[in-house]
């Protein structure tokens, strides 16, 4: 009997630490959902400017920004952080992609950041639209990446 009350007890103590035991690439506040939606479209508003999600404006054209200007993508929440981008159209092209934000929670997010942003924006820039590859070890990042592309894409009027 002593045994089995032993056994059980320490079977529980092991439980309660297995489950209580918070790794250091887990954001604030624990897990979360892999991807979720977020935020409200970078819209333009105003002839001349774009206005994103997080309420930066960047200069635009009046029907849009599809013939020029810059258009900042809507924040996509992801499991390590929030992603959002921001696009500057010419003639109709995306000439350049910049990330206005990416998950920076710990030095491993930063590792996999400086590796994948630049991949990323190549890849967009290339493609001229949101339909890029997934960076291998970014996958969280490379889907925000592209929701938040999607979104600044849609709001300046392009294919």
């Amino acid at each position: 009997m002593r045994r089995i009350t032993l056994w059980l007890l320490s079977t529980v103590a092991a439980l309660v630490l297995l489950f209580s035991y918070r790794t250091s690439t887990m954001g604030p506040g624990g897990a979360s959902s892999a991807v979720a939606g977020g935020g409200s479209d970078g819209v333009v508003t105003n002839p001349g400017t774009a206005t994103g999600a997080d309420g930066s404006t960047g200069a635009g054209s009046s029907g849009g920004a599809s013939s020029g200007g810059t258009v900042t993508g809507s924040v996509a929440q992801t499991r390590w952080g929030p992603v959002q981008v921001r696009i500057t159209v010419s003639g109709g092209k995306i000439t350049d992609v910049t990330a206005v934000q990416v998950p920076d929670g710990n030095r491993r997010d930063q590792e996999i950041n400086d590796f994948a942003v630049p991949v990323l924006r190549q890849e967009a820039l290339a493609a001229q639209s949101a339909r890029i590859d997934t960076v291998s070890g970014a996958t969280v990042t490379s889907d925000g990446y592209r929701e938040s592309l999607q979104s600044a894409i849609d709001a300046a009027h392009l294919k």
